[in-house]
């Protein structure tokens, strides 16, 4: 797929107004475009403090002393780059045309807003393969990062997408976004879910789902079959067997949110028909992992 079939050529104009919200503590000392909760010697100025013993004199206002007669000093903001991490599901339930194209989307839209802020982003893809992540930092990365998402192959793993993440992680993530459809177990998500935090401070889970999984849409005498593990099922669909569906889909997902919320992890479910943009300006800025 190519990058203009992926998102409009426009849309890292669109993302400019919009940049990763965290109140995470920001990680390492290069600088970028946001703003750690420490002082230090950036050219932003924050206010004055009265001067103690064993403070630098350069950063005495003299025109404060010449008016009060009381030495206070200038403190400045300390500017830090934010470190994120983009974590990619790609087992074979992931291979829904619709969901992995939109998964693709945003991975590549969380990439951009950290990219055009001048923060470092990482990006990895769970597979059979162990390859190095995507690591770069600044704006001139974007179209290269697009293009490495675009250049992915559909999903064809079948082994444990939450039992395998964590080698694809690195330890020094300010925000570590998953994107998944979370089909798995509660209890193999507990045990992730359970990890994750010595990865990053602020720990955000994309989910994944479709109008058919949410509300399947089959009549009839249908043959279903578990794309992960190729077992078939014949089902007759009736009412009672779509309500049975309904309640362990609702049981499933109530599991997965009382465990996020057990862990201190957040989480959002998207639906892939809503479209990339309701994703981005309306359900993620509501949510407060955009502004």
């Amino acid at each position: 797929m190519s990058t203009d079939q992926l998102v409009p050529k426009d849309w890292a104009g669109k993302l400019s107004r919009l940049s990763i919200s965290t109140r995470s503590k920001l990680r390492g000392q290069h600088k970028g475009s946001h703003r750690s909760a420490r002082f230090g010697a950036s050219l932003d100025f924050s206010d004055f403090r009265e001067y103690a013993p064993g403070d630098d004199v350069r950063q005495i206002d003299w025109n404060v002393y010449a008016r009060t007669d009381k030495y206070f000093i200038k403190r400045f903001l300390d500017e830090q780059e934010m470190r994120v991490h983009v974590l990619l599901d790609s087992t074979k339930s992931m291979g829904d045309p619709l969901k992995w194209t939109f998964a693709k989307q945003l991975a590549v839209s969380l990439g951009i807003l950290v990219l055009q802020r001048d923060d470092r982003l990482s990006f990895s893809v769970v597979t059979t393969e162990k390859k190095p992540p995507f690591r770069r930092k600044g704006a001139t990365y974007r179209k290269a990062f697009t293009q490495t998402v675009s250049e992915l192959k559909e999903p064809t793993m079948i082994q444990s997408f939450v039992e395998n993440a964590p080698i694809f992680l690195p330890k020094d993530s300010t925000v570590l976004f998953v994107i998944s459809d979370c089909l798995e177990s509660l209890e193999s998500w507990e045990r992730l879910l359970q990890k994750l935090p010595k990865f990053a401070g602020d720990i955000r889970i994309l989910q994944i789902v479709t109008s058919d999984e949410l509300a399947p849409s089959y009549t009839g005498d249908v043959q279903l079959e578990d794309v992960e593990t190729s077992h078939q099922l014949n089902v007759s669909m009736s009412s009672r067997v779509l309500e049975t569906y309904e309640q362990e889909r609702k049981l499933h997902q109530r599991g997965l949110e009382l465990l996020s919320s057990k862990f201190g992890v957040k989480m959002v479910q998207v639906n892939a028909e809503d479209g990339i943009s309701h994703v981005l300006f309306h359900q993620l800025l509501r949510a407060n992992w955009v502004q």
